[in-house]
């Protein structure tokens, strides 16, 4: 797997293909909205029912990300867990991968606005995480300081057809894709975004390799009118 190497603040960073963000330097592998118990969750609210397999899938997919670059901190940036309750529901499997992840390293967890609040789990518990010229949040803030990495929108682009969950970069920021198995998506060009990024920014899409791709591009093609469908004359 290739990733994509990019400067912001003077730190050397790289988005990973599987969706995390690396700091060599330092160390430091950072994930977002893992929304972990979301099946759990949704059952427990009365809504659609699904398999409940989704945090562990999500969580051994963190764990090969860990082995891949042996991190001294993992910073997981908020909307760890779909609520807080869902945080108590962890099953034994689940639960003892996490303490076996975070044995040995530094774990913090990013306040989000799913689990605003403490977790009974390994780890310490902030709101904002100021790292040399990086600053660590959930979500992005309007007129912040170059070196902001958030979360909170779980970004997505399109690519022959498809869609593909991808990080955001411009000179000032970077938003990560969200990490967990039952995750949507925002469109990369939706209008909720456009405050946040300068004109130069890039989609990096997560897969097999990250590929960045300028959102100009995207941009371009989402006002592109899309062919239609050729009717059938046959009977």
């Amino acid at each position: 797997m290739t990733a994509h190497s990019f400067h912001l603040a003077g730190a050397a960073l790289e988005a990973r293909p599987a969706g995390t963000l690396h700091w060599p330097a330092e160390r430091l592998l950072c994930v977002s909205d893992l929304h972990l118990g979301k099946a759990e969750r949704m059952a427990r609210r009365g809504g659609a029912m699904l398999p409940p397999y989704e945090t562990l899938d999500t969580l051994h997919r963190l764990a090969a990300e860990i082995d891949a670059v042996s991190p001294e901190t993992v910073v997981a940036l908020g909307d760890s867990f779909d609520d807080l309750a869902a945080a108590d529901h962890l099953g034994e499997e689940a639960r003892g991968l996490l303490m076996r992840m975070a044995a040995g390293r530094r774990w913090i967890w990013i306040e989000g606005n799913h689990d605003a609040g403490p977790v009974d789990l390994p780890g310490s518990h902030l709101a904002e995480l100021a790292r040399g010229p990086l600053a660590f949040r959930h979500i992005a803030a309007l007129g912040a300081a170059p070196g902001e990495i958030s979360g909170h929108y779980h970004p997505k682009a399109r690519l022959g057809g498809r869609r593909h969950a991808c990080f955001l970069i411009d000179g000032t920021r970077a938003i990560l894709p969200a990490f967990g198995t039952y995750t949507g998506g925002l469109d990369c060009t939706d209008p909720a975004l456009a405050p946040l990024l300068g004109p130069e920014a890039c989609a990096v899409l997560t897969g097999r390799r990250a590929l960045p791709v300028p959102l100009g591009a995207q941009r371009q093609d989402a006002r592109s009118p899309r062919p239609r469908a050729r009717r059938s004359m046959a009977p």
